[in-house]
């Protein structure tokens, strides 16, 4: 894990976390459309491939659209299955619109007597005491999405080694009808955000394209992201891009081929928000369209 730098009024170490196997995401049926009545349907997924639903659905509870004027729209027909969630936006407005889902809590893990007992018991037989492989005794308590009054309500009183984490996480993508612009687009300064340098919906294989990446609104140099194009299940390689942001916060990215396009990255830091928790996690993911020239 490197250590990053973050160009902030109170500075703070931030590392990166390891990229997970399952990869949330969201995707238009269409990223750029033209029209006074046009709508766009949306699937939503956690998968191991781009862009196939294979593992769980994602949740629509905190999944919103964002209009050019910075306003609210309803999501339409929502739906969740087996593998996926679908909903539909209708573009009344021209302009470019955001799609996300924000979630941030408390992520809550603790031991317990027993399981401690457990763990001894499974090194002194040479077994794995935590993680892959360890017995299921060996696990104490988590909760996940947590608040304040599950801490109060669900943590045992004979919990040890608490560890208490605050998480704030965004999966989000772009559309446009007519005209790109940014109204939609202003940072919240919470959590990993993207600014557009070059407009999220103007994207063309070849080209360079910049982002600037804050946390908590300010840029942020030293983040890491892994960008994977999709349709990973047709080939046997990922053929991941590896970037990292400048100091400056910018993300600069050259797309060798058009296609749809995820990108990632996540940091853990020690200044969380939140009175309960010692630490932060941070993660950020969008996917984007690039077209041919």
């Amino acid at each position: 894990m490197k250590r990053l730098s973050l160009l902030a009024l109170a500075a703070a170490a931030l590392l990166p976390l390891a990229a997970s196997a399952h990869k949330q995401w969201i995707i238009p049926s269409q990223a750029v459309v033209n029209g006074n009545d046009v709508w766009v349907t949306f699937d939503a997924a956690v998968s191991n491939q781009l862009f196939f639903p294979d593992h769980v659905p994602m949740r629509l509870d905190n999944v919103t659209a964002t209009v050019p004027d910075g306003s609210k729209v309803e999501l339409k027909n929502g739906s969740t299955g087996k593998y996926r969630s679908t909903f539909d936006v209708q573009l009344a407005q021209a302009g470019t619109y955001r799609i996300a889902n924000v979630n941030a809590g408390l992520s809550v893990r603790w031991d317990t007597p027993e399981s401690l007992a457990a763990k001894a018991r499974a090194e002194a037989e040479g077994k794995p005491a935590s993680g892959p492989g360890a017995p299921p005794e060996t696990r104490g308590g988590f909760l996940r999405s947590a608040t304040a009054e599950d801490l109060k309500t669900k943590v045992p009183a004979n919990a040890q080694n608490l560890e208490v984490t605050q998480t704030v996480g965004r999966v989000e993508t772009f559309v446009t009808n007519g005209a790109p612009d940014e109204g939609a687009l202003a940072p919240t300064g919470q959590g990993i955000e993207l600014v557009p340098v070059t407009h999220f919906n103007d994207l063309f294989a070849g080209e360079e394209a910049s982002f600037r990446v804050l946390v908590d609104g300010q840029p942020a140099g030293g983040l890491e992201f892994e960008i994977v194009r999709g349709g990973t299940r047709y080939r046997n390689a990922q053929d991941e891009i590896m970037a990292t942001t400048g100091a400056d916060g910018l993300l600069r990215v050259t797309w060798p081929e058009p296609g749809l396009y995820w990108l990632e990255t996540s940091v853990q830091d020690d200044r969380p928000s939140a009175a309960e928790a010692t630490r932060r996690r941070l993660s950020y993911v969008a996917t984007m369209e690039v077209l041919p020239q």
